[in-house]
């Protein structure tokens, strides 16, 4: 496990008690605790933690009554052993530890796949999740070493044990024994099941640690000036808010402030503060998160800019010393209304109106923004976060907190960077589930993008990434600020059209067509009605009106008629959402809540109104509840389209990750682990190595030799007895056929040497192998493909393949593993969906096989981390089955990390 070295003044941190950094989790109550292995150190600290065990819990860990049996583990545990993982949890209180916790797994032979585990929790901290978060940590360790398994044996009685084992969310069996032992067998695979139950645990520690932040007992601004300043504006926010718990200022040159009590240093605050405000310079910052720390302040924000990476560093190891939560540094603030709280502690221009949305950002402006519109409009905040340098809080933690919190009905996000994105890819899909999630897809650009010798890897750019992301997550992205304001205000009118047809309603005709263009622009579709429908359009609007799909109701339409006219097409089962387009004449009365008055069971109305100046606006319908009002067609189309989509994702099955048959996991790292250990560097897997490794997760290529000579390319051949391809292979060559590469059809020893020398006479020296393989059967040509980012993890490609693949440009991506649904809509959102239905007459391809060997691909790359990339190209889809006809993989030294194990940033 490792731990980081402290950078940052020596001073400060040697005062503090702080010299390195282990890994950190939260409690279910919010404490932080450490998870770190044992050392010759701990056994003071361990002796400590046994002695306060009873004699029954002395008897229930070791099968031994006595303080000897605590003393005797104490000893071993802090004793280094090959087979033996051990860690301890540790709780600080200031610059002191206590170790809490204890935990071993020891392996059942040399090269046993299982290994005994057992743990203490202190007695008095029972309760609170310390011996699941052991647990975990355990079989995080255990996996990195190649065991599969826990064995414990426990004694019947001994329920704390098994609530731990039960609870844990893993595959377990219990065995009875006479004489009142249990053996419990543990699997330690991660499954779906596994991960939403740490998910859970998570969820609760998070939300509970940010209990300070947004539900303080009280606050502290510190750095507060008697005229001016950032601490002067967060203090006169405060106030201005009429925040109603106690308030005090730090300025050690005042005893009061606008009012409000002011201590000359933090030492002299009140006790029961929870939340700091720091608005002080950079050098002044650590020695005051280290006073906050002793004073028993649990949450700071750092407003604070610029601070140095070094800084930024020590502020944090200060706060996970003390157990403290940090926002910032180099943010607007915070700030939370409820009905018990209104609490305003930014310097933004205005006080946020309370309401409902939870808003995240990393950018103060952008949260300036987002508060104002949010304002404007009427929904309102009801927490706010300005995440700024996020040392410490990020966009899953206050996903967390807003999952938890009732009073939150939408979730908006400004996020440039991501600490953990496969893990917020699964928290935000668990929020999504209750409440809308959006974000500003900030960093969209190819900018970052890299070569790679692959057509997948040349593909992937952090624009790509992120949207796989976003779109597997059901998390809304926007490409403005404008944009995410404008969908979240339809979102909060509960707006979830069943599909993605519209009607358009207009009373000026040119305006529908815009209308109509708009929506086929974003993705809607806008059908023709039926001869029924339209009928009765006719009888209702007249001769004159066009019933067709847009509806033309004529400049003389009135808001009666209008509204009569959008409740028919609504309620005729034929369109899931009306646009109604308004343009004020002379003739009629259109008010701006029109659409809202006509809205009618699940089909929501939105109306456009061309006149108006702003690009959404809010009104109340006749039933009191608000209704938004766009200035143009386009912007109202496209959030309807994004409202269209997240209904979609929410009402798709298959969210799951499917149990695949015939996987060979410890193959498939055994192979690699022989070639990383014969090139330490890395690089391309030998072509027979590759098509072993596919082997190992279920995906057939035809049989292939790698011929080194002519004779070996003859023999080869000679064994199949069927015509066979012939390539020619080096470890970089990516265009095999491009550059006259490849033979097809041979068949018999002359044409095989003929073949062998004509790839020689073409590439001599470069050559370092013919491929001899199968020929593959006729098909669709298919590309799957998997880049591994080292942050974002695996992604998977999928499109058409062949020679014509970078002709075609077809590819979607999807984050790794793949679920059922995620699968299903990585083939249907490409051209190749076509191809593999069967086009122009010419046969298709098995499209479930095609999603299977897409789940395979996925789970090959995610759980052997060292596949850098991958790429079957072609992939050939005929009617009975699948077939990797040519392939590329290439590993590289990496050091697993389990993206979902409970640890903070």
């Amino acid at each position: 496990m490792e731990v980081d070295v402290m950078t940052g003044p020596a001073t400060t941190a040697d005062r503090a008690g702080i010299a390195r950094e282990p890994v950190h989790a939260l409690l279910s109550d919010g404490t932080t605790v450490s998870i770190r292995p044992t050392a010759e150190a701990d056994l003071d600290g361990l002796n400590a933690m046994f002695a306060t065990l009873s004699p029954n819990s002395l008897r229930m860990r070791f099968f031994a009554s006595g303080a000897a049996a605590g003393r005797d583990a104490a000893r071993r545990l802090c004793e280094p052993h090959p087979d033996r993982i051990a860690l301890v949890a540790v709780v600080h209180h200031g610059a002191a530890e206590e170790i809490v916790g204890e935990g071993e797994a020891w392996r059942l032979g040399p090269d046993a796949d299982a290994a005994e585990v057992g743990f203490t929790v202190a007695e008095r901290l029972r309760g609170r999740g310390i011996g699941t978060l052991l647990l975990e940590h355990l079989a995080d360790a255990a996996r990195a070493a190649g065991i599969r398994r826990f064995a414990a044996e426990t004694l019947s009685e001994n329920l704390a044990m098994k609530r731990v084992i039960a609870s844990a969310g893993l595959h377990h069996s219990a065995t009875f024994e006479h004489g009142g032992a249990v053996f419990h067998d543990i699997d330690l695979t991660e499954d779906d099941a596994f991960l939403e139950v740490v998910a859970d645990r998570e969820f609760t520690g998070s939300a509970a640690s940010l209990t300070p932040l947004f539900r303080p007992r009280a606050v502290a601004v510190v750095g507060v000036g008697r005229t001016r300043g950032v601490g002067r504006a967060i203090l006169e926010h405060l106030l201005a808010a009429e925040f109603d718990r106690p308030l005090f200022a730090v300025n050690p040159h005042a005893q009061e402030i606008a009012g409000v009590p002011c201590a000359r240093s933090i030492e002299l605050l009140p006790d029961r503060i929870d939340l700091a405000m720091l608005a002080l310079p950079q050098d002044g910052l650590v020695e005051a998160a280290i006073a906050c720390g002793r004073h028993g302040i649990r949450a700071l924000t750092i407003v604070t800019s610029p601070v140095t990476e070094p800084v930024r560093t020590t502020l944090k190891a200060v706060c996970r010393r003390y157990g403290m939560r940090l926002v910032g540094p180099n943010c607007l603030g915070v700030a939370a209304f409820g009905p018990d709280i209104t609490m305003d502690a930014t310097f933004g221009p205005h006080t946020p109106l309370a309401g409902s949305a939870g808003v995240g950002v990393q950018s103060g402006g952008v949260g300036i923004a987002i508060l104002d519109h949010l304002s404007r409009l009427g929904i309102g905040t009801g927490s706010f976060a300005s995440l700024g340098d996020k040392a410490d809080v990020s966009g899953n933690d206050l996903l967390a907190w807003w999952a938890r919190d009732p009073a939150t009905e939408s979730v908006l996000l400004h996020l440039e960077s991501f600490g953990n994105p496969r893990k917020f890819a699964r928290y935000a899909r668990r929020v999504a589930r209750t409440k809308p999630v959006l974000i500003v897809a900030a960093g969209r650009s190819a900018a970052g993008s890299r070569a790679a010798a692959s057509h997948t890897a040349a593909s992937v750019t952090p624009g790509v990434t992120r949207d796989a992301l976003y779109r597997q997550a059901g998390v809304i992205a926007t490409r403005s600020v404008a944009e995410l304001v404008e969908t979240a205000v339809l979102l909060a009118t509960g707006a979830r059209p069943a599909g993605h047809r519209v009607a358009v309603v207009s009373n000026a005709g040119g305006t529908g067509v815009l209308g109509a263009d708009a929506c086929v622009e974003t993705g809607l579709a806008v059908p023709e009605f039926s001869a029924a429908l339209r009928e009765r359009l006719s009888t209702l609007l007249g001769p004159v009106a066009a019933c067709g799909n847009p509806v033309d109701a004529g400049a003389g339409a009135d808001a009666d008629l209008l509204r009569e006219a959008v409740q028919t097409v609504a309620s005729s089962g034929e369109v899931d959402a009306v646009l109604l387009l308004l343009v004020p004449t002379a003739l009629a009365e259109l008010p701006a809540s029109l659409a809202a008055d006509a809205r009618t069971g699940t089909v929501p109305a939105i109306a456009v109104r061309v006149d108006q100046a702003a690009a959404v606006e809010t009104v109340l319908g006749s039933d009191g509840r608000p209704a938004p009002v766009y200035g143009n067609a386009e912007n109202a189309a496209r959030a309807l389209s994004h409202a269209c989509d997240y209904a979609a994702w929410l009402r798709r099955p298959g969210s799951e990750v499917p149990t695949l048959s015939d996987i060979r996991s410890r193959d498939a790292a055994r192979l690699i682990s022989l070639f990383l250990a014969a090139h330490p560097e890395g690089g391309w897997l030998p072509p027979d190595r590759a098509a072993d490794l596919l082997a190992c997760y279920g995906i057939g290529c035809p049989r292939l030799v790698l011929a080194t000579d002519e004779q070996t390319a003859v023999t080869a051949a000679a064994l199949w007895g069927t015509p066979v391809a012939m390539k020619a292979y080096w470890p970089e060559l990516v265009h095999k056929s491009d550059m006259g590469g490849v033979l097809l059809g041979l068949s018999g020893p002359e044409d095989i040497r003929a073949g062998w020398r004509r790839l020689h006479d073409k590439f001599g020296d470069r050559l370092a192998g013919v491929i001899v393989q199968e020929m593959a059967p006729v098909g669709v040509e298919l590309l799957a493909g998997v880049d591994n980012d080292a942050v974002f993890g695996p992604l998977v490609a999928f499109g058409i393949g062949g020679t014509g693949t970078d002709l075609a440009a077809d590819r979607a991506f999807r984050l790794a593993p793949l679920t059922g649904a995620d699968a299903g809509e990585l083939v249907r959102s490409t051209r190749a969906a076509r191809l593999l239905a069967g086009y122009r007459g010419r046969p298709g391809g098995d499209v479930a096989v095609v999603r299977e060997v897409l789940s395979r691909l996925a789970l090959l790359a995610a759980e052997q981390t060292c596949v850098a990339e991958a790429e079957i190209n072609p992939l050939i889809a005929a009617p009975d089955g699948v077939t990797a006809a040519d392939f590329r993989i290439r590993v590289e030294p990496r050091t697993p990390t389990d993206p979902y194990l409970r640890r903070l940033r």
